[in-house]
């Protein structure tokens, strides 16, 4: 069970995907309902209007609603997008235990502890059907997924199947047609028509009650889980329903069962605290999933993708079965990959896209990494299975004549093993279940052991190298001196790819980047919140990886940066130019169009390459805050200058570079005191003193002008600034401007103006009688 997500709260009992949407509600038996973005693992909204625990819960389809019951009696639809319940429907007598919407019909299903299981009407707000027969507590109710059928599950230890075909032509095509219905066959319609519902199959086998019952999405098939333990498929047709077999293992309460949408498998899980899966033409046991402490309660299916979710006492996670990368491997401009029971090829330059191989034993066990050797045109193929000791390798000669989708089975040399792969022209790595490192040739013979540092995983590293990875550490090994030569500490490293020079390897774990050199030395390390999925090196040396639901790029030097979002994820296989090529979950090579610009622009500035920087800046469409702020803590104002439109920013970028031309513009559209004085200061330091002269006078900063003209030598304009002083009658300043000037006749008529008499006298005070006269 590969896990995706898992919330930690209280008691789940209930739980619905989102058909379209990373969205999973999740109903609480504390009577909460949320809602957990599961890509991003953030809880996005809290529901909480229920008067006690919350069982049943589902989306619509295609309307922004949810449904809801609990065991306050009521069902609760909710309009997601306006974050409030928009109205209750009244009726059942005791905890409700499951509501499903239709998948066509403005209808919802409810089942209860009243012993009854209604139908609504969410449009008219009605009850239009009330199936009585159960006379225990009905514990589930589900709608088939196409057909006019509903299945009900009960502690009365039976299963129903309900014929609905006459409440669909009630209420969605009224007339006439149930009198003449009832003329033609009165034995199978009431006096007013074909009754609504009718009971068409009652399952009985059960020993004790049964908890959970589910239509297979396309074959006449239902599963049942009870309290006696048991799994039981059974089988119907128009006129009867059998019991086909039963899946025994579970040891406590199977609280649900569900058909798996794509395979032959059926999921189980209960308070056992496990999850079983099963297969489900031999009716045994593939795999147990079992928690230490949690009683499991309710489990889900995504409708289209292959996500599951079981609430348990804890809380609730979301898991996948099968692994959903494809194996792949690039060799120049050749792609090969495993797709169904085949091994393709496909030429990037050509698309042309052909079967290689048919791989042995049909592909039914999922291809978990493959290795290619150009020289000798054979493939190593590795498999891995929960039960590690299981793991196979296969060692394939790919023909030289290629292309017909209904090629033979090839003959391989398989052999146990953890992991294989090529290490040189004529030999291979092989980590065996001993987590031994074993080297053989191309006949599958083991030529010798090496003694290695202990490890659970081998990747290439170049000829007669390898990566070896433990919980902590990558070694990079050299096979043939049989010595480590480097080691980088990274917590469970999952994929390593290399540049295609091999002078540069980017070291994926969970949720971690780590960008190294040759040597292993770490260049930079990003963390990404939701899982990284794949990567590659595109031609200049620049890392694009993809998360869950990004494209992303970073530099060696750790900048870093989003191209584009995804609606699902991909894995990439090749980047060249703005072309990403990538294999989607279905296998099916995809070529996306992204724009390299900005991490170009990036690299250009790093590579001190000016022309390009240069001619991007006119030709491309570079925009945003980030763009601004990264060329600020780069150094770079005055190239982002280019960029920006906004007076404000314009103002702030100028005067880091030191352009007092822009500054000035930007400050006289602003027309801010402090940008004005900013500006002076700026200016001030450059020398620029016209500049300087502007923002004293736009400020009317008086006694810094004087200054300005007094270290200037500007002696008229500082006499016009003593005469507005003594308009301003601004005895200060007019007095001030006077002893700079060293006019002993304007000092002495500012103090006396201003009745310093005795001031003025000293003042005054010189030989030339002329003053005394003045004085007097």
């Amino acid at each position: 069970m590969l896990t995706k997500f898992e919330t930690k709260s209280a008691r789940v009992k209930g739980l619905s995907f989102h058909p379209k949407r990373p969205w999973i509600l999740v109903s609480l038996h504390n009577g909460c309902i949320q809602l957990w973005d599961y890509r991003m693992c953030t809880l996005l909204e809290k529901f909480d209007e229920h008067d006690g625990p919350v069982r049943g819960i589902c989306f619509h389809n295609q309307q922004p609603l949810f449904v809801s019951g609990g065991d306050d009696y009521k069902i609760k639809v909710w309009n997601y997008k306006q974050k409030r319940c928009i109205f209750t429907l009244l009726g059942h007598l005791d905890y409700i235990r499951t509501t499903m919407f239709h998948h066509e019909y403005p209808w919802i299903v409810s089942a209860s502890d009243d012993q009854t299981i209604r139908i609504w009407n969410w449009q008219s707000r009605t009850c239009i059907c009330v199936l009585t027969g159960h006379n225990h507590y009905v514990m589930c109710a589900q709608f088939h997924p196409s057909e006019d059928l509903l299945v009900s599950a009960s502690l009365d230890s039976t299963v129903r199947v309900w014929d609905i075909s006459g409440l669909r032509k009630k209420n969605v095509a009224p007339g006439p047609a149930g009198l003449e219905d009832h003329l033609k066959n009165p034995g199978s319609t009431d006096l007013f028509g074909q009754a609504d519902a009718v009971v068409k199959h009652v399952l009985e086998g059960h020993d004790r009650g049964v908890n959970w019952a589910a239509f297979h999405p396309t074959l006449p098939l239902i599963v049942s889980g009870a309290d006696d333990r048991q799994v039981k498929l059974w089988r119907m047709n128009d006129s009867k329903a059998w019991e086909v077999d039963t899946c025994r293992g579970h040891y406590n309460n199977v609280s649900c069962v569900l058909f798996h949408p794509r395979q032959e498998l059926i999921l189980s899980n209960g308070e056992d605290k496990s999850i079983r899966v099963w297969d489900m033409t031999k009716r045994t046991c593939l795999h147990t999933f079992r928690r230490e402490h949690d009683r499991f309660w309710i489990m889900t299916s995504h409708p289209t993708l292959n996500l599951f979710a079981a609430g348990h006492d804890g809380g609730m996670v979301i898991f996948k079965l099968e692994r959903e990368r494809p194996a792949y491997t690039v060799h120049g401009n050749l792609l090969y990959y495993v797709k169904e029971r085949h091994l393709r090829k496909l030429d990037f330059n050509t698309s042309k896209d052909v079967s290689v191989i048919q791989i042995r034993g049909g592909g039914k066990i999922p291809i978990y990494r493959m290795s290619f050797n150009p020289a000798e045109n054979a493939v190593i193929l590795c498999t891995r299975t929960s039960n590690l000791d299981n793991s196979t390798y296969d060692l394939y000669v790919i023909p030289k004549e290629q292309g017909d989708d209904h090629v033979p089975e090839a003959e391989s040399k398989r052999s146990p093993g953890l992991a294989a792969l090529w290490v040189a022209r004529n030999r291979f790595a092989v980590l065996d279940r001993g987590h031994q490192l074993i080297i053989k040739n191309l006949k599958n013979e083991v030529t010798k052991k090496v003694q290695t540092p202990s490890c659970d995983e081998i990747f290439y590293a170049g000829t007669g190298m390898l990566l070896l990875r433990d919980a902590d550490n990558v070694t990079l090994f050299d096979v043939q001196q049989k010595r480590t030569l480097a080691q980088v500490k990274i917590s469970k490293c999952r994929y390593v790819v290399w540049s295609s020079d091999m002078s540069h390897l980017a070291l994926l774990s969970k949720h971690n980047v780590t960008i190294c050199n040759r040597k292993l030395d770490v260049l930079c390390t990003l963390h990404e919140n939701t899982r990284v999925k794949s990567g590659a090196w595109d031609d200049s040396g620049v890392f694009i990886y993809t998360t869950s639901n990004h494209i992303k790029y970073t530099l060696t030097n750790g900048d870093h940066g989003i191209i584009r979002t995804l609606d699902l994820p991909i894995y990439i296989t090749r980047v060249k130019g703005s072309q990403v090529f990538c294999l989607d979950r279905e296998c099916k090579p995809r070529i996306l169009t992204v724009d390299p610009t900005e991490y170009k622009f990036k690299l250009a500035l790093i590579n001190h390459k000016y022309e390009e920087v240069l001619y991007m800046v006119r030709n491309s469409r570079l925009v945003g805050q980030s763009i601004i702020s990264y060329l600020q803590q780069k150094g770079y104002p005055e190239v982002a200058l280019h960029f920006v439109k906004d007076d404000k920013t314009r103002f702030t970028l100028a005067l880091e570079c030191g352009n007092i031309e822009i500054a000035l513009e930007a400050a006289k559209a602003l027309n801010d005191n402090a940008c004005w004085d900013q500006l002076a200061q700026t200016a001030l330091w450059q020398g620029n003193h016209q500049v300087v002269e502007m923002c004293y006078q736009r400020t009317k900063s008086f006694e810094k002008l004087s200054f300005l003209y007094l270290i200037t030598g500007n002696l008229d304009k500082l006499r016009k600034m003593m005469k507005i002083a003594e308009i301003r009658k601004a005895r200060s300043s007019q007095y001030h401007s006077a002893l700079l000037l060293g006019d002993l006749e304007e000092r002495v008529k500012v103090l006396k103006a201003s009745k310093q008499m005795s001031l003025a006298y000293l003042t005054g005070m010189h030989p030339n009688p002329r003053f005394f006269q003045f004085y007097n």
